[in-house]
Order: C-alpha cells, then structure tokens, then sequence
C-alpha cells in the first residue's frame, strides 16, 4: 500500500497522462480504488494500515478534484513536468496585461460578458492542445503555451470575482 502514496495521480488512476479526462472512466476507476483502499476497509487492521488507507483515500480525493477541474489538471501536468513552480509568479505578457488594465478601468455589467468572451477566445488559442493532449508528442513549446493559458485565465478569474463580489 506504501507505494501507492508515492505515484502520480495519472500512474494511481492507471490514466495515460491527458488534460481531458474521460469522466465515466474516472469514475469507475475511482470507484473501483475507494473499495479497494477505502478506510472502513481497514477498521480491523493495524494502525499502520488504517493510517496508509487514510492517505490513500485522501489522495484518492485530491486527484479526483484535480481531475474532474480542468484548470487543476493543466496545473498538475504542468507541474509533473517540472513546468510550474507552486506560487510561481509568472510574467505575463504586456499586450495582454495593457488589455486586462483597460478592462479593469472600465468595470460594469458589460465587463464580465467581455471577459468571458476573452475567456473563449484564450480557450480557443489551446484547445487543439488540451483536446488532443497526448503525452508521448506533447512538445515543450506546447506546455509553455498551456502555462501561459493557466495563467492567463488565472487573472480572468480574479477579475471575475471582483466583479461578482
């Protein structure tokens, strides 16, 4: 079981490495390892097995979440590849960075139909990437370009919030 706490969470769902991940597939594959390592499993077992079924299952649920969000998978493949740094700060470029100021200055109702329309067209730019996402031909250029959409929508979304909230 100790094994299992050290894998990635592609190599602990047996996924190839995707950014799209088919969802009836995770689903069953999750399931599938929640009755195999689920805590309830191990009431009668040692302490150490019941403590090593408790991390399974937490991380278990932690690639789940990571998994069923497609930000957090860009993230987390970016980051297996050595990509992206936790709290990295990225510097965005200044075309887009002039654009999200002037889009800030002018604040209203308008502005988050603006966003989201800023939004798909960002999405637009990497879908062929994200869709057709396959690890043995992903190039270097094409997860820069993924890194930069992560951060990207990143700041989308700030703006987003302000406004929401």
């Amino acid at each position: 079981m100790h094994y299992i706490c050290t894998m990635n969470y592609f190599e602990l769902f047996e996924l190839p490495v995707s950014i799209q991940i088919n969802k009836a597939t995770l689903a069953q594959k999750y399931f599938d390892l929640q009755k195999k390592y689920h805590p309830d499993f191990f009431a009668n077992g040692t302490e150490y097995e019941q403590q090593q079924a408790l991390e399974i299952s937490s991380r278990l649920n932690k690639a789940l979440k990571t998994f069923k969000n497609e930000d957090l998978t860009i993230k987390y493949v970016l980051q297996l590849k050595g990509l992206l740094e936790e709290e990295e700060k990225y510097q965005l470029p200044p075309v887009f960075l002039m654009e999200m100021m002037e889009l800030n200055e002018e604040l209203s109702a308008d502005s988050a139909k603006q966003l989201q329309e800023l939004e798909t067209g960002l999405y637009n730019e990497v879908a062929p990437i994200i869709e057709n996402y396959n690890d043995a031909t992903a190039t270097t250029a094409d997860l820069l370009t993924l890194k930069e959409y992560y951060f990207k929508k990143k700041y989308l979304q700030r703006i987003l919030d302000r406004l929401e909230g």
